[in-house]
């Protein structure tokens, strides 16, 4: 696989990840949002979930067209790589903790996207 589409499928996950950001910033900020349907009305049209919305339809947009270039047993795996970058989100944006065990997958999570992606 080439630079230009490892960057394309990296681009991909960093969209998806940040999309994921926003949900739970907005979650967040929706207490309640599942105690009735105006609530859950509420939490679909906030900013973030709207946000991370978009997000998920640019990504899905970019996934057509990596796929056309790249196979699909490769480019999925590499985006695994989105857990480790959500891990590290969390971590920061919402000071979730991180372990010796999350670190340790994180490496395994690596290692592996390291042996598909090697040719």
């Amino acid at each position: 696989m080439s630079i230009a589409n490892t960057v394309l499928v990296l681009i991909n996950t960093i969209i998806l990840v940040s999309g994921q950001l926003m949900w739970k910033f907005g979650m967040q900020r929706q207490d309640g949002a599942f105690g009735s349907m105006r609530g859950v009305a509420q939490l679909l049209l906030s900013p973030y979930v709207l946000g991370g919305l978009a997000l998920y339809g640019a990504a899905t947009v970019l996934w057509f067209y990596i796929l056309s270039r790249v196979p699909l047993s490769v480019a999925y795996p590499l985006q695994s790589v989105a857990y480790i970058l959500a891990i590290f989100g969390a971590y920061f944006l919402f000071h979730e903790p991180l372990s010796a065990g999350k670190l340790g997958g994180c490496m395994l999570i690596l290692a592996g996207v390291t042996l598909i992606g090697w040719r």
